[in-house]
């Protein structure tokens, strides 16, 4: 059950944290990935630093999302933020000693990839009994617009701040912004969901947990449904977008100020929709939204694709049509779980969701990178355009899929699948 008290002022002050720690995470990956690229110039390289920030959450998700659902959730968010500022600040004294490796920024990236694994669910999970259910929909059209204003704003400065400062400086921004993410978590009180007492050290109780969680999405077919697209989607497009700073500079010959206003129009284009959503809060089934958001996304994705050497507004565009597209596609689905999903069971299914459909990204990096350094980049636009254009489609043939707010899970069978 969702506490009485609905007010939303202890949720925005965290929130407001969260975002100014957001400015300084944005600013280290768009550091990291550009040292990166004028690094090796690699394809393979992108693709393999894309992966080690993936995999902790397709591995370790669902080991995760239990702990979630057992641990306090304000420590979590407190540990969390605390491992990535520390693993942030080993980073800055290998820039500053000289004697940084590219694994090194392979480690990091993993070891930072680990603590946003459990911050995010952490975060998602505990948003749902700080909100109302009727505002769900359009604080995560706030979220959308919070990522598309860091990108916005994280981008242009990014590359800015790598012409004034060392690398090692932007490392240590990151880290002092997120004092601002810990800070409030010592003064707010992040509600816990209600649930059986147990013991942490249970072994035998964690993986019945672990079960109750696999059993409570089986049992939630057009969960299943949605979680098979979002594999195909993430097959083809996660690898795309990691490529971003190859098509940048081997096809249209730009440099960091074109990535990064490549990534501002993105940005631009995900406050767009995100305020958008906010505002209006989207059809009446979260659904339809959400598929309208994934064709656009395919059709901005193909724009970016096709567009010649010498028509980078063409990609610009894509990239606003992308990000705006972004904002309609995931806030509703989002909302869908928070309002849907038991409270007591969000960290598991969350993290499992996210762990399952983000699989396939891996294997679709291991394939892109090789492929685009011998077929160029734009190949895997084209292709990611068009499997995304279609699975929108496809959606809005499957019933069971439009359906999929009425397929909740009772009350009771949660209970039943507990004991």
């Amino acid at each position: 059950m969702m506490p009485n008290d609905k007010s939303l002022k202890p949720f925005f002050v965290l929130w407001t944290g969260q975002a100014i720690s957001l400015l300084g995470s944005q600013l280290v990956q768009f550091a990291l990935i550009w040292w990166l690229t004028q690094t090796t110039g690699s394809a393979t390289v992108l693709a393999l630093a894309s992966l080690a920030g993936m995999l902790p959450n397709v591995v370790l998700g669902p080991f995760v999302g239990v702990l979630i659902d057992r641990w306090n959730r304000r420590l979590t968010l407190m540990a969390a933020d605390s491992v990535v500022a520390l693993a942030t600040i080993v980073l800055a004294y290998l820039f500053w000693a000289d004697v940084v490796q590219i694994w090194h920024v392979f480690v990091i990236l993993f070891v930072r990839s680990l603590g946003g694994g459990f911050h995010r669910p952490a975060m998602q999970a505990s948003t749902s009994l700080m909100v109302p259910e009727a505002q769900l929909t359009r604080i995560q059209g706030l979220n959308q617009a919070l990522n598309g204003g860091m990108n916005i704003a994280s981008a242009p400065l990014g590359a800015l701040l790598l012409g004034v400062l060392p690398i090692q400086g932007i490392l240590a921004i990151d880290v002092v912004t997120a004092v601002f993410a810990i800070g409030p978590l010592f003064f707010i009180a992040v509600p816990q969901p209600k649930k059986k007492a147990q013991s942490p050290d249970d072994k035998s109780s964690f993986w019945a947990d672990m079960e109750a969680g696999l059993r409570y999405v089986k049992g939630w077919p057009a969960i299943l449904v949605l979680m098979g697209m979002s594999m195909m989607i993430n097959l083809v497009l996660s690898p795309t977008f990691s490529l971003i700073p190859l098509l940048v500079t081997d096809h249209f010959g730009g440099d960091a100020m074109q990535l990064g206003f490549l990534d501002a129009a993105a940005g631009a284009g995900i406050v767009t929709g995100g305020l958008l959503l906010g505002a209006w809060g989207g059809f009446k089934r979260r659904i339809v939204t959400s598929l309208t958001g994934l064709i656009g996304i395919g059709v901005g994705t193909l724009l970016i694709g096709f567009a010649p050497v010498d028509a980078f507004f063409m990609a610009v565009i894509g990239a606003v049509l992308v990000g705006s597209m972004l904002s309609l596609a995931n806030g509703p689905i989002m909302a869908i779980f928070q309002a849907c999903i038991e409270p007591e069971m969000q960290g598991r299914v969350f993290t499992l969701l996210t762990s399952l459909a983000s699989g396939m990204a891996p294997l679709g990096l291991v394939i892109a990178g090789p492929a685009a350094d011998m077929l160029g980049v734009q190949a895997w636009f084209i292709v990611g355009g068009f499997v995304t254009l279609l699975m929108g489609l496809i959606g809005f043939m499957l019933p069971m899929l439009l359906r999929v707010e009425d397929g909740r899970i009772s009350s009771q069978l949660v209970t039943a699948v507990a004991d």
